[in-house]
């Protein structure tokens, strides 16, 4: 890990639009890794897998998901060497890349293991499950005031529309394309979608970047609620003050996508790589990182019938056509006619 922390040091500014990169490993093979994982999560994992491939090291660059859907398509269309591995949260991008014919093909005992939401036409494999939560200030905010779903969020934004002023916070779905997948499959999931936009927009509702951000926020009292935040990263932050709510009219669960570009240059130990991360051993670690929620109704209060897994499959194309996301903003937008957008 010493390496790690001294990489994220020196790649504190943006290295053309990576956010930050590191090395694991000393193997002569050199496997580039492209993804959208927070490093520090994701790096022990990864740390896991050099130590029992020795001939392997990995080159770690963690992007935006936006700016890794633009590169990989450009690298894609010009056949540019690209990344050996990607690994995203925004998996309707990933749909898009394999339906553009951009991915390399594997089977494997393991692969042929997952399930169907969690593995599309052998090029593109779901590897955590991970709820899309509401989080609260538990210090600020009364427990009777706190939201066990979405029906309750909006009785409590016109209820008491001024306690809340400025004070929810959301993804901005534009710079955030975790953020357009979770509202885009909120509003194909939810009667209540329309009437949560215009909460937040009578409730002077901030957009904003990504998940750190708003879990830190949270945390200091800036905000009071946070809607559709990735519980993995919550988790992670392991941050008393701030709870977490897994909606019981439905909560999403995301599985982070894993694709092979059909250009790689080391196939071979990407598919290692992905042999490793659906192992036992692989989803121990996986799992011991907080990406693969506890399925124990006991133990988070959601029930079974409550799942709302977002699969890897052909519909998520309509959240990339370029009209249909026009639309989907431009609606997004009028609708958050009062909405505040910050860094």
């Amino acid at each position: 890990m010493k390496r790690l922390i001294a990489a994220l040091a020196l790649f504190a500014a943006p290295v053309s639009a990576q956010e930050a990169t590191a090395t694991f490993g000393a193997g002569p093979t050199e496997l580039v890794f492209r993804s959208t994982t927070d490093m520090a999560i994701f790096g022990p994992v990864i740390e896991s897998f050099v130590a029992s491939n020795p001939d392997l090291s990995v080159v770690y660059e963690q992007w935006g998901s936006n700016d890794l859907y633009s590169q990989s398509l450009s690298d894609c269309g010009s056949g540019i060497a690209p990344a050996d591995a990607i690994l995203s949260s925004a998996v309707h991008q990933l749909v898009d890349l394999v339906n553009s014919n951009c991915a390399h093909s594997y089977q494997s005992e393991l692969t042929a293991r997952l399930p169907d939401t969690r593995r599309w036409r052998d090029e593109l494999w779901g590897l955590t499950e991970e709820p899309a939560v509401i989080i609260y200030n538990n210090d600020l905010l009364d427990p009777e005031n706190v939201p066990k779903s979405r029906f309750e969020f909006l009785d409590l934004m016109r209820q008491n529309p001024n306690d809340y002023l400025g004070r929810i916070a959301t993804y901005d779905i534009e710079a955030s394309g975790l953020g357009y997948l979770f509202a885009f499959s909120d509003s194909t999931e939810a009667t209540t979608f329309g009437a949560m936009l215009e909460g937040f927009a009578r409730s002077g509702a901030v957009a904003t970047c990504c998940s750190a951000r708003i879990i830190r926020a949270v945390s200091e009292g800036e905000f009071l609620i946070a809607y559709n935040v990735l519980g993995s990263y919550v988790q992670n932050a392991n941050i008393p003050n701030v709870g977490v709510i897994l909606p019981e009219d439905y909560t999403l669960f995301l599985s982070r996508g894993y694709m092979i570009p059909k250009q790689a240059r080391q196939t071979d130990a990407a598919q290692r790589l992905l042999d490793f991360l659906l192992s036992n051993t692989g989803q121990r670690v996986i799992s011991r990182m907080g990406l693969i929620y506890p399925d124990d109704p006991a133990e988070n209060g959601l029930l079974p019938s409550a799942k709302r897994f977002i699969p890897l499959s052909l519909p998520l194309l309509v959240a990339v056509d370029q009209h249909a996301k026009e639309r989907f903003i431009d609606y997004w937008r009028d609708t958050f006619a009062a909405l505040l957008f910050l860094p």
